[in-house]
């Protein structure tokens, strides 16, 4: 008509009657479109089940025992348990890492509480219950750590950090006074 074409659908996609048969290719790509929804469907299922399993892990980390019979209970002798408590400030709770055994409400800190009640009330001294902890769960258990080779670096690197922030401020303030 005017020198243009124009679009014709019926000659790009062929109609198909109603009573005849789609094609194979067809036939799979539909089939391949439903085992995607299908594999996306269980994809979801699957990620949800495990955010539900992952979300009540810690609900099924806590003890369903009671707690030791001295692990919030205090010894009927006064002096015995400020003993008791003294050795308790100065052991670290070994779940918490920040806290003594006597401040941390963790199961681990109330059994070792109530560990070191029972060796008090059967009359083992202090030392000895630090020095047992210690050789069972390492020096790290102690928030005094003793001085050894080992830890040397430990106690002279704050000591050597001084040093160094020292001779640098010495040389800034020796370069100002110069100026």
């Amino acid at each position: 008509m005017n020198g243009f074409r124009t679009f014709n659908p019926k000659a790009v996609r062929p109609e198909r009657s109603r009573g005849t048969r789609s094609s194979e290719a067809e036939t799979l790509s539909a089939s391949a479109s439903l085992g995607w929804v299908s594999r996306l469907r269980s994809t979801r299922t699957g990620l949800v089940a495990g955010l539900i399993l992952i979300g009540s892990t810690p609900a099924l980390a806590d003890s369903l025992l009671p707690d030791a019979k001295y692990a919030n209970e205090q010894l009927a002798d006064p002096r015995q348990e400020a003993a008791a408590t003294a050795l308790m400030h100065t052991l670290r709770c070994l779940v918490c890492q920040g806290q003594s055994i006597a401040d941390s409400d963790a199961d681990m800190a109330g059994d070792m509480r109530a560990l070191v009640r029972r060796r008090i009330e059967a009359g083992e001294e202090p030392e000895a219950i630090r020095s047992w902890l210690i050789s069972r769960y390492g020096n790290w258990v102690s928030y005094a750590p003793p001085i050894e080779p080992v830890t040397w670096p430990l106690w002279a690197a704050p000591l050597m950090l001084v040093g160094v922030g020292l001779f640098l401020a010495r040389g800034r303030f020796r370069r100002k006074a110069g100026r």
